[in-house]
């Protein structure tokens, strides 16, 4: 096969992007040319890289996140139909219904009428723009693509929200019920044992052991509810302290990954976050080390978050970015797999992107699971108790009829 000439973007080992073009056979060929030299590719092409378009769903404005990801879209509209910038923003405080984001979108605004680049208005608002946010922003200034961005970062907190909303939808069903299950026992053993408990004040009854745990198990929760209470509130309430400590939280990020089915829904839940964030940073040209240290601020799991750390030093020594991955074992080993597909042929943003959408399903799939397990769990143990209750009610009133007789 005769060589051609393939235009390349990649990142140095100094986490400088790189770009160009180099002679080879095809673009794996290319892509391995550039990683003996020290370089990791992002992209690998007979046309130089372009910022791909998205088509954009309609959202209504709400609260929140909801807010964030309307004014989100408002501007990429805008801004992709030649609206100038400030003219836009204007515009999207209008539609915004929220008062309270209306005002910070002036006051974005008038930061930038002061002569502040659109990214330093942003992040001064850290409580509602992520570093990634203003960071992709700050790169479409630069390269003079803002609408093109806004466009990206509507998909990225669209497809976010989404999964963020499936987990949560799936598990208010067994929590509720087992809140509902375990609120049930509690009122038979608090009210309704304690009145069947006084046909057994005469003493020549002989009280049959399965009832005679349930009158016990009465007692103790009637004597002792408000103290276990205020206890349980305590040690609730402790727990939360310490994992809000950087100990604390890395000790329960990593131990939530070990429960059994959770665990790993947990895992791809966060290597989807990671993978669709590195997509759209390194999509638009942010360096790979910074693109790395970006995502790690956006993960929920501050033990999965460390492990980028590592990930972007082996970045810098030149490594690549799927052999540090791999090492850290805390990712799923299909994620460091597609990545080494995406660095030989040179189409790392395409391999992230594919490999969000992949661990989005995983993730679907895994909750799936883990609620079509623990829905019957809580229903079978529920049923035990409830039902170890009626036994027991029913030994007793046995028991009445032989002393009657």
């Amino acid at each position: 096969m005769a060589a051609a000439a393939f235009h390349y973007r990649a990142t140095a080992p100094d986490g400088k992007i790189r770009t160009g073009s180099i002679t080879a056979e095809d673009p794996r060929a290319a892509a391995r040319q550039l990683l003996r030299q020290g370089l990791t590719p992002t992209y690998v092409g007979a046309e130089p890289k372009k910022a791909a378009g998205f088509t954009l769903p309609s959202f209504g404005s709400s609260s929140g996140r909801k807010d964030v990801l309307f004014f989100t879209q408002e501007l990429s509209t805008l801004l992709n139909s030649g609206v100038p910038l400030d003219r836009a923003l204007s515009i999207a405080s209008e539609l915004t219904t929220s008062v309270t984001f209306r005002s910070l979108v002036q006051e974005i605004l008038r930061s930038i009428k002061g002569g502040k680049s659109m990214a330093d208005s942003l992040e001064a608002h850290p409580g509602q723009f992520s570093d990634l946010y203003v960071n992709m922003v700050r790169a479409g200034e630069a390269s003079g693509s803002l609408g093109q961005i806004f466009e990206r970062l509507t998909v990225f907190e669209r497809s976010r929200d989404e999964l963020r909303n499936y987990i949560i939808s799936s598990m208010i069903y067994p929590a509720l019920l087992a809140l509902v299950g375990l609120g049930s026992v509690v009122v038979l053993l608090t009210f309704v044992v304690p009145r069947f408990a006084t046909i057994f004040n005469d003493g020549r009854m002989k009280i049959p052991l399965p009832t005679l745990i349930m009158l016990e198990a009465s007692k103790i929760v009637t004597a002792w509810w408000l103290p276990v209470t205020v206890t349980i509130a305590v040690l609730i309430g402790a727990f939360r302290f310490y994992i809000q400590t950087p100990a604390g939280k890395f000790w329960w990020d990593d131990a939530r990954l070990k429960i059994p089915v959770l665990g790993e829904a947990l895992r791809k839940a966060e290597t989807s976050r990671f993978a669709r964030a590195m997509s759209t940073l390194v999509g638009n040209s942010v360096p790979l080390v910074q693109s790395l240290n970006i995502s790690a601020g956006i993960l929920f799991n501050s033990r999965m978050a460390n492990a980028l750390k590592d990930v972007a030093q082996g970045v810098k020594r030149g490594e690549g970015i799927s052999a540090p991955l791999s090492r850290t074992k805390m990712f799923p080993p299909l994620a460091s797999h597609l990545l080494t597909v995406g660095e030989e042929t040179g189409k790392l943003d395409a391999m992230f992107l594919r490999m969000a959408d992949i661990y989005d399903e995983e993730t679907r799939s895994s909750i799936k699971r883990f609620t079509s397990l623990f829905e019957p769990l809580v229903i079978l143990v529920m049923g035990l108790i409830v039902g170890a209750l009626i036994l027991s009610m029913l030994l007793a009133i046995t028991g009445i009829n032989d002393v009657a007789i």
